[in-house]
């Protein structure tokens, strides 16, 4: 889901501040990047992430201050390489003068800010400033979950509303075969030049088989079984994306199969809006946690 969630920390060297922002994702990716001085970091920020969001994309921005007096370093390198620049030029021109400090304190890069040592404090408030963020990010994704609660909870009514008049043409399906078949074999018979009797009992069993085949009562059964597991899923407090996406893919398969087995129309045309609100149901259930 998406989201975003700030968290600052403070200690006696420095002020840390995390930002995360998430945004759907089937899986978790972390996508780090921190400035050089802080690589080492980079697991440890990664784990505290991992311990609290499972799904998702996660972009990581943070920032931090040190509150006492900054060290620098010289970069020996490019002064000695200024000075042997101004050396040369002197010689191959025969330029007077020396170089000056201001000058040379005004070239880029040329004073370095020394880079201290993780220490275990510093560790521990990138800890705490990415966790406050954590939880920041938490109460809108919290927000955004009811929402979605709330609009799985009216696609699965939609479609216990379609499954009402599948219900009903079920119990006919076979009588509908009956008709059908000894209708079809009747305009046959009349076509032919040869009289013969039509086979009752041989008809009944081929009813019956073909009933048999089309039968859609397990399929029933099994998708009223899944909404409510589903529901039951969506009020527990863990994680449950992963499951819900899983029953999703089974509710999916009960409609292909009632769309598949039988020819009647009221069936087929519940069975195909059934299947089109399970796909938006699909569509949601891949960004929950």
């Amino acid at each position: 889901m998406t989201g975003f969630g700030r968290g600052t920390t403070n200690g006696e060297s420095f002020t840390i501040t995390a930002e995360l922002k998430t945004v759907n994702n089937r899986y978790l990716d972390i996508p780090l990047k921190l400035p050089g001085e802080l690589q080492s970091l980079e697991n440890t920020i990664k784990h505290t992430i991992t311990d609290r969001i499972a799904r998702g994309r996660v972009d990581v921005n943070l920032q931090y201050e040190r509150t006492t007096a900054v060290n620098y370093e010289l970069n020996r390198p490019v002064i000695a390489g200024f000075l042997s620049a101004m050396k040369e030029m002197q010689d191959e021109f025969g330029l007077a003068g020396e170089p000056d400090l201001n000058v040379v304190a005004r070239l880029p890069n040329v004073l370095i800010p020394k880079k201290d040592d993780i220490d275990d404090g510093f560790r521990s408030g990138v800890v705490a400033a990415v966790n406050a963020a954590v939880d920041d990010l938490e109460k809108m994704r919290g927000n955004e979950g009811r929402m979605l609660k709330d609009e799985l909870s009216m696609r699965l009514g939609e479609i216990e509303k379609r499954l009402g008049p599948i219900v009903e043409q079920s119990a006919s399906i076979g009588d509908e075969y009956l008709q059908k078949l000894t209708k079809r074999i009747s305009e046959m018979l009349a076509k032919s030049e040869t009289q013969l009797e039509l086979d009752q009992a041989r008809l009944a069993q081929e009813v019956a088989y073909i009933a048999d085949r089309s039968d859609i009562s397990e399929e029933i059964a099994r998708l009223t079984t899944h909404i409510e597991h589903f529901r039951s899923i969506m009020d527990e407090d863990k994680e449950v994306g992963k499951r819900l996406d899983f029953l999703t893919q089974e509710l999916n398969r009960e409609a292909n199969t009632i769309t598949s087995k039988t020819t009647n129309m009221i069936v087929k045309e519940n069975a195909l809006e059934i299947k089109s609100e399970i796909e938006k149901i699909r569509e949601q259930v891949q960004n929950i946690e």
